[in-house]
């Protein structure tokens, strides 16, 4: 794998908290941030213009994750206002590694409230093999 080359500036998508996303002791269920890094890859990947149905459809290649490590370092609570970061780190040919933030808003603060590394591969959409991407693809991405 490659490290990114990119100058481009992390990625930011607003999340806010709602029931649905709490437990019983009404802090953000920890699975949840998954959940959350997802919107903001997804939003992250239609800001270049790939939307993943359409992608698919043209390339016959999708992402998928292959791997996740969390660290949490504070809870987030019904009505906070996230922002969700995402950036690329690492290019290979098959796959990406992107880190990725929930920081909590708070007036003037930001509070970091869990940190990610997730790894997503490109897979043939038919068989779900490990496949190359697309040239183009990459290039946009970088």
């Amino acid at each position: 794998m490659n490290q990114a080359t990119t100058d481009k500036p992390r990625f930011c998508c607003p999340v806010r908290i709602y029931w649905e996303d709490t437990d019983a002791g009404g802090i953000v269920y920890y699975a949840n941030y998954l959940k959350f890094f997802e919107r903001a890859r997804t939003e992250w990947l239609r800001s270049l213009g790939l939307e993943q149905q359409a992608l698919r459809q043209r390339s016959g290649g999708m992402f998928v994750v292959s791997d996740a490590q969390l660290r949490y370092h504070r809870v987030a609570r019904l009505d906070d206002e996230l922002r969700v970061t995402a950036w690329p780190q690492e290019f290979g040919r098959a796959s990406l590694t992107i880190e990725q933030q929930a920081w909590q808003k708070t007036g003037s603060e930001n509070i970091l409230l869990c940190e990610a590394s997730i790894r997503i591969g490109w897979v043939d959409a038919l068989n779900y093999k490990p496949a190359r991407m697309p040239p183009e693809l990459l290039e946009i991405l970088k």
